[in-house]
């Protein structure tokens, strides 16, 4: 019998790893076009004729109230001189981001259509963290200087939970994210519930579309951390049981539970060692569990109201 099993085992990995090779040749044959700008290096490197183009080429990325005086000065400006020298040494002329982005870019399209790849720019906007990847439909924006690595000296005065993920991987998560909110809509409500598995199913259309992306990736989490989660996930199930949360429409469970933090707020003294947004996490593996035990298309799957999909995912974590 154990041998079945284990050639059963076999069987089924051989059968789902045809089918994944299977899906991305599909995607990989995605006809699309994609432009991509390395702005920030033409930008620090204009002089006075090379800088009358750009403002001709791209009138959108220079105000008109705005003069040469100042954009000479924001070349000159050591400090950002030192962050297009950092990013230069770590990007180069970005072929690998490239390439990524194109797969990203056919990824999104296989699963949407209407999908056309924006115009995409990389950019240095002097640590701007609220807005290092802007998209607006038909143009992409990406700041690399907010990707130069988790222990870059310019993060410094940042908290670990937020510039752990300042990274070359990260940045195409952010994009990605980006995008899927824009061009992936799928309703969120009140409750605790369906507000976890709003963002559970965003983490989801991630995962589909970063495939060789981990979860903690996806999530941003650090390993040490993502584990204390693999090994209390009946705990902490047990603990929105107990608790009574799933309906609850009490906001102030967002910060605790669903909001970027650097640990969940269960109030007890094991928080430190949690990560946070652990309400993400739980409605993520609740979107997992209905797709592994449900044949629905994605659309499907994210046109379902929370209560369905919560009561048709069989979701039980394991003790």
């Amino acid at each position: 019998m154990k041998k079945l099993s284990i050639l059963i085992l076999v069987g089924l990995l051989f059968v789902n790893c045809k089918k994944e090779k299977t899906l991305l040749q599909k995607i990989k044959t995605q006809n699309i076009e994609t432009k991509f700008i390395t702005f920030h290096k033409q930008f620090y490197e204009a002089d006075e004729e090379v800088l009358a183009q750009l403002k001709s080429r791209h009138p959108f990325l220079f105000p008109n109230t705005t003069s040469d005086q100042v954009w000479r000065s924001k070349i000159n400006n050591p400090e950002e001189r030192e962050l297009f020298r950092m990013a230069d040494s770590i990007y180069g002329d970005l072929t690998e981001e490239k390439e990524k982005l194109n797969l990203l870019f056919k990824h999104i399209r296989y699963y949407n259509s209407n999908f056309t790849p924006p115009k995409t720019f990389s950019l240095i906007t002097g640590l701007d963290y609220e807005n290092n990847v802007i998209y607006a439909d038909s143009l992409l924006f990406i700041s690399l200087d907010m990707y130069l690595g988790k222990n870059a000296e310019p993060y410094d005065s940042f908290p670990p939970y937020i510039k752990n993920n300042f990274t070359k991987k990260n940045l195409l998560v952010d994009v990605a994210r980006e995008i899927l909110q824009k061009k992936f809509i799928y309703k969120n409500g009140r409750s605790f519930l369906e507000t976890m598995l709003y963002h559970g199913k965003e983490v989801f259309l991630l995962s589909t579309v970063l495939p060789n992306y981990k979860i903690q990736e996806l999530m941003g989490y650090q390993d040490e951390k993502y584990q204390w989660a693999v090994e209390n996930e009946a705990e902490i199930w047990s603990y929105f049981i107990r608790k009574n949360l799933l309906y609850s429409t009490d906001q102030k469970l967002n910060p605790r539970f669903i909001d970027k933090a650097p640990f969940s707020k269960f109030y007890l003294d094991s928080d430190r060692l949690t990560p946070g947004s652990l309400g993400v996490w739980i409605g993520y593996k609740i979107v997992q569990s209905f797709a592994d035990n449900n044949d629905v298309s994605l659309q499907e799957l994210l046109a379902l109201n929370a209560e369905s999909l919560f009561r048709n995912s069989r979701y039980k974590p394991q003790k």
